[in-house]
């Protein structure tokens, strides 16, 4: 066995908030009845961790399986094999945090309450490869609706669809992007993966200083590096953390479950939960009742039943403080407990105070509406660039849009003018589909516009979702276009089996105003958007460029060209 796979060992790093780093407060936030149920052993490696830490070590006994009794009403056999699932806890404070790494089922150990949700996620959209992204899990508001997306091979995170501003991301799993762990330090060649959601599952170092130096890695990377641009967008929907709007809204919450059963409330399994949740053969639900409602699902009929009937003023509590608890068997027998969790937990709420709309989910507040902008405003500004693929001359203000396109084969060898040249298909027989204006000499595919507002560009990025669409679904298209390439440009015909990879829009705003995030229509910036993640989504990257404005033509030696 290679000698950096014995010195690391996959395992899920939790961050807990609110614990003290000594050893009495990591005792002290541990649930007894848990610590019972393990017949735990406690341990202080301190000594050798060089930390403030603690380690549990216990067993999940059962003298009898569950489905013993069962397989011997089936087959008449008695059966009686024993369950044994040993548990490991082991917390360490590193710098004032205290963190916690579960082995086998120790991480039932670690109390739910105390976790940091984000710790594992800030960390991967940080060092992710955002180009090979392996597993997604988001929640979409509204329904309840969780979308769980498994790549084994690695996509770029643009090829899974992902709803910036209407989606919450709960887990993202890819390949780690250079970060110094023990795992690279034999092999800087080695290629791990890595998950994070509320824990940061990651190959970490075995030996006692190897695992505190990758603690200490992980923390540098969440303290001085900003996330991958093209996963920012996780974080601009962040839990609410003022004090007196979460009260606002618990209490508008309150009024909602006081009403018949509304549809701004939903059932979602907690974060991380999707096993247990699929495991569980029994849910008990408790809402200020002596006995707990059994039910082989979680009722929200029910916990909306229960929270109508309190008083005004308690029923959020009464959901706060209720339990749910899931049974991996029907008898629902103390040793058939998986995990057990606030009722709040399961449910997915909508809150709209004046205009500003909130989400309740997996306990906690978010506002839905804030990261829109945030989430538009940063896409725009990656895909306007200053440094752009293609060499485009000024425009002579003076100028058509068709005069500029004619003259840019003239001033720019290579680019072939396709503008009103259209290909005609069975599905576009009338004036048939512009491709593009330009195609540059290496066969990007290039859209330009002068626009005096937002109704021009929505044209433009519409002419180029149609484009790249007919040229990937309709080999009538295709060919239609490969001919026009071959006849225009015959030393430089499309290579066989040609896919569009890029397109570029080239834009000139009224007047030769600089294009920025900033200059352009606040409508057209969202179409951008929408067109960008259509258009990524098949594999064709978007860049947007401004043109420089001339005031007199240029000559033709080219020596006018596109600024940013």
């Amino acid at each position: 066995m290679a000698s950096s796979t014995s010195n690391t060992s996959k395992r899920t790093l939790y961050r807990l908030a609110g614990v003290a780093p000594t050893v009495d407060a990591m005792f002290d936030v541990l649930d007894p009845d848990r610590l019972e149920a393990v017949d735990a052993e406690l341990h202080l490696p301190q000594e050798r961790l060089g930390v403030p830490s603690l380690l549990v070590t216990g067993s999940f006994e059962q003298p009898v399986a569950s489905w013993c009794d069962e397989i011997g009403r089936t087959t008449g056999c008695e059966v009686s094999r024993p369950v044994n699932r040993s548990a490991g806890l082991l917390m360490l404070a590193v710098d004032g945090e205290v963190y916690a790494i579960g082995y086998d089922q120790g991480f039932r150990l670690v109390p739910d309450h105390v976790k940091d949700r984000r710790f594992g996620l800030q960390f991967v959209i940080r060092r992710v490869d955002p180009g090979q992204i392996r597993d997604l899990v988001s929640h979409t508001p509204g329904g309840g609706r969780t979308d769980i997306t498994l790549v084994p091979g690695g996509t770029p995170v643009w090829n899974l669809g992902v709803q910036d501003h209407a989606q919450i991301v709960r887990r993202l799993g890819g390949r780690l992007d250079g970060v110094q762990l023990t795992l690279g330090r034999d092999d800087r060649t080695r290629i791990s993966s890595v998950e994070g959601g509320t824990g940061l599952r990651v190959r970490l170092g075995v030996e006692a200083a190897d695992l505190v130096a990758d603690i200490r890695a992980i923390v540098q990377v969440l303290r001085d590096e900003a996330p991958s641009p093209e996963l920012e967008f996780v974080e601009h929907i962040v839990p609410i953390k003022d004090g007196t709007l979460v009260t606002r809204l618990e209490e508008r919450l309150d009024d909602m479950l006081g009403e018949r059963q509304d549809r701004r409330i939903a059932v979602a399994v907690p974060s991380g939960r999707w096993d247990d949740f699929a495991a569980a053969q029994v849910f008990a639900i408790k809402v200020n009742s002596p006995e707990a409602r059994l039910a082989d699902d979680f009722s929200l009929e029910y916990v909306l039943d229960r929270a109508r009937v309190q008083r005004p003023g308690t029923r959020f509590a009464a959901l706060r403080d209720g339990r749910v608890t899931l049974y991996s068997h029907l008898r629902a027998g103390k040793e058939d407990v998986i995990w057990t969790s606030s009722v709040l937990r399961w449910i997915e709420a909508e809150v709209a105070l004046g205009a500003r709309r909130f989400l309740l989910l997996d306990g906690q507040w978010y506002e839905v509406g804030e990261a829109y902008l945030k989430t538009v405003r940063s896409h725009v500004e990656r895909l306007i660039t200053d440094t752009p693929s293609v060499d485009l001359p000024a425009w002579v203000l003076g100028d058509t849009e068709r005069t500029y396109n004619e003259s840019v084969p003239d001033l720019r060898s290579g680019y072939v003018c396709f503008d009103l040249d259209n290909v005609r298909t069975a599905l576009h027989q009338g004036n048939g589909v512009e491709i593009c204006d330009l195609l540059s000499p290496d066969n990007v595919l290039v859209m330009v516009k002068r626009a005096k507002g937002s109704d021009a560009l929505s044209h433009l990025f519409g002419q180029a979702v149609v484009a790249v669409q007919s040229l990937l679904h309709s080999p009538e298209a295709m060919e239609g276009f490969a001919r026009k390439v071959a006849e225009a440009r015959p030393d430089q015909a499309l290579p066989d089996g040609f896919r569009p990879s890029k397109v570029v829009f080239a834009i000139l705003l009224k007047n030769g105003t600089d294009l920025t995030a900033d200059t352009l229509f606040p409508f057209s910036q969202v179409t951008l958007v929408q067109t960008a993640k259509s258009l990524q989504a098949w594999g064709v990257a978007v860049e947007v460029v401004g043109i420089r404005a001339a005031a007199v033509p240029p000559n033709r030696s080219g020596i006018h060209h596109l600024a940013a």
